[in-house]
């Protein structure tokens, strides 16, 4: 196999034939995550940006940017290619948070300003996409029943997070991160526990299938991330806030990404 039948085999076909993950791509695509999030920090650094609240809420209309273009794209208005589909899908839209980064950044500097304009620029794209999704609401069925097993699944697991938060500090510190990782895990289980939809991902689509629920995704989400969070807490307590808070709005968008682009699917009749 040359070098492009192991890129076709392994990256391409896995989208042409809707097959999810594999451990191969998966292992790539967690690389140049790293990588990636290790670059745009350094980015930021030298932008003079920080990476606190502000910059957090400036970034919010990017975040939602990719499950609305993957989503709109699962139901058949936009078309589907390497590059509207994830992880595809994300590279776009991070090129488009980077490059209204740097142009916003070269008007009016790190300064207050900044922030606002970022954010509104991302709002006009977030606008452009529901524009194209209003003149094409022919082609969608929407599904409200989804949310008579989303929202109370939902309820419980949320609860879950705020009486564990309660108890365990590492958690109530990050509480958004838990509350929003348990968001993306309910409308998995949802998803495939009563609306027949699967699982892409290798490790999560391994659990389901050996422990024949959907529900194993709460304890593998809490599992997964509480070790993490307590790394950056409490190993990495003296590093740069900066890359800390970088790290942890990553994480943020694992999270609220694919959790948005699942209910926006189900809701969508994807």
């Amino acid at each position: 196999m040359g070098l492009y039948g192991f890129f076709y085999e392994y990256f391409i076909r896995p989208i042409e034939e809707n097959k999810g993950y594999n451990p191969v791509n998966t292992v790539v695509y967690a690389v140049i995550l790293g990588i990636a999030v290790l670059v745009l920090y350094r980015m930021l650094k030298r932008m003079g940006i920080r990476v606190d609240d502000r910059f957090f809420r400036a970034l919010m209309p990017y975040i939602i940017l990719g499950p609305l273009m993957r989503s709109m794209t699962d139901v058949g208005i936009l078309p589907r290619t390497y590059l509207t589909v994830s992880p595809g899908g994300y590279f776009v839209i991070a090129a488009f948070a980077i490059a209204s980064l740097y142009v916003v950044w070269r008007h009016v500097g790190p300064e207050e300003r900044f922030y606002p304009l970022y954010r509104d620029f991302g709002w006009v794209l977030v606008g452009g996409l529901l524009f194209v999704l209003v003149i094409n609401l022919n082609k969608v069925s929407f599904n409200w029943e989804v949310l008579k097993y989303f929202l109370p699944a939902l309820a419980v697991a949320e609860v879950f997070i705020w009486m564990v938060s309660r108890k365990v500090a590492l958690v109530r510190d990050n509480s958004l991160l838990f509350y929003t990782h348990f968001y993306d895990a309910t409308t998995t289980f949802v998803g495939i526990q009563f609306l027949g939809f699967w699982e892409q991902h290798v490790l999560a689509r391994w659990l389901i299938n050996t422990f024949g629920t959907a529900a194993v995704m709460y304890p593998e989400k809490f599992l997964i991330l509480f070790p993490v969070v307590f790394i950056l807490d409490r190993w990495m307590k003296d590093e740069d806030p900066d890359l800390i808070n970088f790290v942890k709005l990553t994480m943020f968008i694992l999270g609220f990404g694919p959790g948005t682009r699942n209910l926006l699917i189900m809701l969508m009749g994807g």
